[in-house]
């Protein structure tokens, strides 16, 4: 997703700023005019807000809600990885520039990171495993292929 998040406080919303955040989820493409309408502000107040959401790093950005599997993208692994010493940030940060790849999170437990990708089918997904295993600093891995996704795609909201 590309998206870098801030490791900032969380900023004081209040309910028209959920408000707004409900509707941009449901619809990031409605107009200004429409949901100025919808929660009962004006144009230019809603923008206003808007803008002031992105630039604390409440709103992260704007896409499409793309559907994988008709993109060629049907297989989605969940990779558990163990990584030497100190080279985690340095791990994480390479694997998270691979395209196919679509979070990368710390973890808990008796591994350091979880990655969650997709692929077009196991030669692709046995691949990027063999290019893992080729990094000096990864340890172990452990993969779990995705049978059916029951939900994908969340709301914070």
């Amino acid at each position: 997703m590309g998206f870098k998040q801030e490791k900032s406080p969380p900023k004081k919303l209040d309910s028209v700023d959920l408000q707004i955040i409900r509707a941009l989820e449901e619809d990031s493409r409605v107009s200004l005019r429409k949901l100025a309408h919808r929660i009962g502000l004006t144009p230019n107040i809603l923008h206003h807000r808007i803008k002031n959401l992105e630039s604390e790093s409440v709103i992260l950005g704007y896409m499409p809600i793309v559907d994988a599997s008709k993109m060629g993208y049907a297989l989605t692994a969940i990779i558990m990885i163990q990584v030497e010493g100190g080279h985690m940030i340095e791990v994480e940060n390479e694997i998270a520039k691979e395209s196919n790849v679509l979070s990368v999170y710390d973890i808990t437990g008796e591994y350091d990171a979880v990655i969650f990708a997709k692929f077009r089918d196991n030669p692709s997904l046995n691949s990027f495993l063999k290019k893992l295993l080729t990094d000096r600093f990864i340890k172990r891995t452990t993969t779990l292929v995705a049978l059916n996704a029951i939900k994908e795609f969340s709301k914070i909201i």
